[in-house]
């Protein structure tokens, strides 16, 4: 599957083709950091490779193909799952589909060529006999029966005979009335073989209702009974789709996830326009969302309107569906999307220590929210998404913001910096729906937070019992703050201090120092971590006797031990921190 590009060069000289690539096909350009201009930049070529072809990312690379052989041969697997990898000389004389030629990469490598006035270089035996690769059909279309794909091939390319049955304008194959194999096309449910290869039109629309909260096994079940009974084949299927007022309805959901198939929905106007297609209109319905029909309705919205209703309102207790086809594939989906919020958490701003699952949240999210800086340091993966930048102290309206998007359709990336559970913005997100319901998706992506990354750089402080503390007293109250740390020096908790100092609040950290002091002895370790994460990060351990506050600012993290955490210095000159859990008893014995 041919995925947003990564634009690879060695130096500055391939760099105009590269943006005439990157404006003709999107993505970014990938060189080395000593080059000034690019969208992303790399110390170490084999590494960079390596690293976007793990995150599965279609590599479009302008140098000698060698250099990305000998890079990506470590990482080769499975050629069923990797990403299109294509080489490119500087001057686009030749364009080389590398890796996942039947994949998307050949068809991409055209599309390339044409802009480019090159070659492409395809070399895969089937698209120069036949025009296409017969495991990779066009948008659209779906190989039903991969697993006999290669004995079928071979039979060709020994000059053997097709016969087909129904309509594959993509392929040009060297047919005959009594051949011995056969290619179908057809969104019936049809059994291939070696000699049968059955290809399945994206042209049927699933629509679907029923009351709230209904079971996702009664709403499955009904749906896989009426595709057998019709004979359809599901891989025909190219959407699922509803009323807007279904779009949160988790049996939806489940189906959706066990056919493999996105969601589209459609509001009561819209689907009012298809009143006089529908077989099955109903008062009642009409009367509950306004109206006559929803699962009819919604499949013959989604198809246009020259597709036919092939199935019509078919119901169970409490769930309906119906199925309309379209007279072509189905490629740009009609309908709006379920809006999803993605809560981000970056860790602390290394993109080492960010985690794959955001950094392809992010890549995939229509849109970016969040504080610039947080925005400016996920920059790495940023594909060209539109960015809405708020001020720091703006969270409500961001959130709100980020909202308001989701209810579009978008898919919201709302970037936190830490872990977006932890005093970030998952909290707030789920405040502002339960005070103002909305249908979006929710999903919060953790990440690593400023006291794991500071209790790590600094060895295991965080090996018992912990706590964090918040300092600021925007949204809480001192009197709470302290009756918190009153709490956490009785509990002998380790400490964690957040927002220990601003511009405004001066001595709520001295404050929250002096109430710790009488139950900690004065050796206690205190991690002072500043800009983690970052390049001007520094990580310290002192004494509590030694500790001055007025070290710190608002990018430090206090973190402060129990009575039980101690500190040593090791051969390599380094101190370290450590909260020991209490195996020191178990030796005992």
């Amino acid at each position: 599957m041919v995925t947003v590009p990564a634009i690879f060069i060695l130096g500055a000289s391939a760099l105009p083709l590269a943006r005439q690539i990157k404006e003709a096909l999107g993505g970014e350009i990938h060189c080395p950091s000593c080059v000034s201009g690019p969208d992303r930049s790399y110390e170490k070529a084999t590494s960079a490779l390596q690293s976007l072809f793990r995150d599965g990312r279609t590599i479009v690379a302008l140098c000698a193909s060698g250099i990305v052989v000998r890079a990506l041969a470590p990482v080769l697997e499975d050629k069923r799952r990797e990403p299109p990898v294509l080489v490119l000389a500087e001057d686009g004389s030749s364009v080389v589909p590398l890796l996942g030629g039947h994949h998307g990469a050949n068809e991409l490598a055209r599309r390339i060529a044409i802009f480019t006035r090159g070659h492409a270089a395809i070399t895969t035996a089937s698209d120069l006999r036949f025009g296409a690769a017969l495991d990779d059909p066009p948008e659209g279309w779906v190989l039903a029966n991969p697993q006999d794909m290669k004995d079928f091939a071979a039979r060709l390319l020994a000059d053997e005979k097709v016969a087909i049955a129904g309509e594959l304008p993509w392929l040009d194959l060297p047919m005959s009335p009594e051949a011995a194999l056969t290619v179908t096309a057809t969104h019936r449910s049809v059994s291939g073989s070696p000699a049968h290869l059955v290809y399945h039109p994206k042209v049927l629309a699933l629509g679907v209702g029923g009351e709230r909260g209904v079971a996702a096994a009664e709403l499955i079940g009904l749906v896989e009974e009426t595709l057998a009974q019709h004979g359809l084949a599901k891989s025909s299927l190219a959407l699922i789709t509803s009323i807007d007022l279904k779009e949160d309805e988790a049996a939806i959901a489940a189906l959706c996830g066990h056919l493999g198939l996105p969601l589209r929905v459609f509001t009561a106007g819209e689907l009012n326009a298809q009143a006089s297609r529908l077989k099955t209109p109903s008062p009642v319905v009409m009367s509950e969302v306004g109206c006559p029909g929803v699962a009819e309705g919604a499949a013959l919205a989604a198809t246009g309107p020259r597709s036919e209703l092939i199935v019509a309102k078919t119901k169970s207790k409490r769930a309906t569906c119906a199925i309309a086809m379209s007279p072509k594939p189905l490629t740009d989906l009609a309908g709006r999307r379920r809006g999803t919020v993605s809560l981000i958490g970056l860790g602390p701003g290394d993109k080492a220590m960010r985690s794959p699952e955001a950094s392809e949240a992010l890549r995939r999210a229509t849109d970016w929210v969040g504080y610039g800086l947080y925005l400016d340091l996920a920059q790495d993966v940023r594909t060209g998404q539109p960015e809405h930048r708020f001020p720091l102290g703006a969270e409500e309206d961001r959130v709100r913001y980020a909202i308001a998007l989701a209810r579009e359709g978008r898919q919201v990336a709302l970037v936190c910096s830490g872990d977006p559970g932890i005093y970030a913005m998952a909290a707030l997100v789920y405040e502002l729906l339960d005070l103002e319901p909305a249908r979006i998706a929710v999903e919060v992506l953790p990440g690593i937070s400023a006291f794991q990354a500071a209790a790590a750089r600094a060895g295991a402080m965080i090996g018992h019992d912990f706590c964090c503390v918040s300092l600021s007293d925007l949204l809480t109250p001192w009197e709470v703050i302290e009756k918190r740390v009153e709490a956490a020096a009785r509990g002998d908790f380790v400490t964690a201090f957040y927002n220990p100092r601003s511009l405004k609040r001066r001595d709520q950290l001295d404050r929250a120092i002096a109430i710790l002091k009488p139950e900690r002895r004065p050796e206690t370790p205190v991690i002072i971590a500043s800009n983690l994460g970052r390049p001007e990060e520094t990580v310290r351990i002192v004494a509590l006797k030694d500790f001055d506050t007025k070290v710190v600012d608002m990018l430090t993290l206090v973190m402060v031990g129990s009575s039980q955490s101690r500190s040593f210095r090791r051969g390599d000159g380094q101190t370290y921190a450590y909260t020991p859990r209490g195996y020191a008893k178990k030796r005992q014995h």
